[in-house]
């Protein structure tokens, strides 16, 4: 997929824009609160890359990729190598010319794209990370117990902290799954609504096997129960399922999005900003979406502060479910000085905030860094 229309844009915003005196990019190792179960394996800490760009005013924009193994064909390996060799390229370059270059990166790369360019629009002041008054944006609570008991405690517990919409994991054993569901089911006993994500974990029998079990109350949607690439399995699934089918995986543009209507594939399409490179290519993501009669779904569970943030602008005013870019939470502390506010289950943004990066703490989850400065060669710092 090509971003022609961020590059045509971005160019024109950075004509009258101050050059680049700095670009430096990091790679982190953020350990979690709590380790998070999906389908594919056990998550402990992110593998996150932030890219900071600033201007010859001082000015600082950044932007963040958190790369999932499993969720995305790109390695935190291979998205560092590419991190570092697009800040070497960047660094000389005029300002005008950064959205071509960031863009050829994401034609391959598009979650390690996305941190470069989402800083140049955090940079430019883009209007799309303020709102215009305080906003609460909703989240999913996920559901992480697995036994009866705990079950119950854990969806108390989130209730108790407003959240509305809970979310949970399967993909691991169909009958096992089924129960599970069904416990839920009863300890929410209809005081939200439950979001089950399978993360590609079953084949087309399984999924089928799997739908026949469920009992549709309170369940708001099934979200990809097979592998990305296998279209024929999901839709064997969507035709019998009881409740509302949503695509993530199979979905990186406006092609797959396109597909997913023509085919009739899903009621809900799950978006994220570290598939789609820019806050402007999402944004228009989300149109298309509710123009072909569907409805999106925003939100990286897997991702830190800056990603999160930057979500939660996109969907306040756009979306009007719960948004799961709720990994901010998950971790063990926070990437911003001031961090996000969460109460009531949602995330609430105020006009004119903009957060700066804790130094501190990202210094103590480094794992390496790569500053270049324009005119001069870089230099790499280790942890």
């Amino acid at each position: 997929m090509r971003y022609d229309h961020f590059a045509s844009s971005a160019i024109r915003s950075c004509n009258n824009m101050n050059e680049l005196e700095r670009i430096a990019v990091h790679r982190l190792r953020v350990p979690l609160a709590t380790p998070y179960r999906l389908a594919f394996g056990v998550v402990e800490y992110y593998d996150t890359l932030i890219a900071e760009l600033t201007d010859r005013d001082g000015r600082c924009g950044f932007g963040e990729a958190t790369v999932l193994t499993g969720y995305t064909d790109e390695t935190i390996e291979d998205s560092w190598r590419a991190a570092r060799q697009l800040a070497t390229q960047l660094a000389p370059a005029r300002r005008a010319d950064l959205p071509k270059t960031i863009q050829l990166l994401g034609e391959n790369y598009p979650f390690t794209a996305t941190a470069f360019a989402t800083a140049l629009e955090m940079l430019e002041n883009s209007g799309l990370l303020q709102v215009p008054r305080e906003t609460a944006v909703p989240l999913v609570g996920l559901l992480s117990a697995t036994q009866e008991e705990a079950i119950r405690t854990e969806s108390e517990r989130l209730l108790a902290a407003g959240y509305r919409t809970i979310k949970i994991k399967v993909g691991f054993d169909v009958v096992q799954d089924a129960h599970f569901v069904k416990t839920v089911q009863r300890a929410v006993n209809g005081r939200a609504r439950i979001r089950i994500d399978a993360n590609q974990g079953y084949s087309a029998e399984q999924g089928i096997a799997f739908v026949r079990e469920l009992d549709p109350a309170d369940i708001e949607l099934f979200e990809q129960p097979c592998a990305a690439g296998d279209w024929d399995a999901h839709l064997a699934v969507a035709r019998i399922s009881p409740v509302p089918m949503m695509l993530d995986e199979s979905i990186y543009g406006i092609a797959d999005i396109d597909r997913a209507a023509q085919l009739g594939a899903a009621a809900y399409i799950k978006l994220k900003l570290m598939k789609l490179v820019t806050l402007a290519q999402l944004t228009q993501a989300i149109q298309h979406i509710q123009s072909l009669g569907m409805k999106a779904v925003l939100g990286n569970g897997v991702a830190c502060d800056p990603g999160c943030w930057m979500e939660a602008c996109a969907a306040a005013g756009r979306i009007d479910n719960a948004g799961e870019m709720n990994g901010f939470l998950k971790t063990r502390s926070h990437l911003f000085t001031r961090p996000l506010e969460f109460r009531d289950g949602c995330v609430w943004l105020k006009p004119g905030f903009t957060p700066q990066l804790d130094a501190a703490n990202l210094k103590q989850h480094l794992v390496d860094s790569v500053v270049c400065v324009a005119g001069a060669a870089s230099k790499k710092t280790a942890a």
